[in-house]
């Protein structure tokens, strides 16, 4: 599938990491989130019901970041992701970037993050 939607630089205050501050305090992370859908439907009908809301996907990731405590980011992506599914059948694909924009290192370094790409069939129902 070639269509996709896609959702750039969104901002949320979770706590997520090792290091006993980052246990202890939330910190900015930012999320870039593509989703593989049929937008053929859509392109026809100018029909909202006939693509993914991606209000709804917004709200599900915002509020995946923020359910709780994770020390690693990969599990944060994980967890992000199947929230994602969770919003629509008919998202095919997710591929999910996630940092942190102030990372816990001794250098001048913009952001460390992840980036997964997984398949409905890969996570289940």
């Amino acid at each position: 599938m070639n269509d996709r939607i896609e959702l750039r630089g969104l901002r949320v205050v979770a706590r997520v990491g090792v290091l006993p501050h980052e246990q202890a305090a939330d910190q900015p992370l930012e999320v870039d989130i593509d989703l593989d859908v049929d937008l053929a439907p859509a392109g026809v009908s100018d029909a909202l019901t006939d693509t993914v809301d991606y209000g709804a996907v917004l709200d599900a990731v915002a509020g995946a970041l923020r359910s709780g405590h994770v020390d690693l980011l990969e599990s944060l992506a994980a967890r992000t992701v199947a929230a994602v599914f969770a919003v629509d059948d008919r998202i095919a694909t997710v591929d999910l970037a996630v940092r942190k924009l102030r990372p816990p290192v001794p250098h001048d370094l913009a952001s460390t993050g992840v980036h997964i790409v997984r398949r409905r069939e890969q996570v289940g129902p």
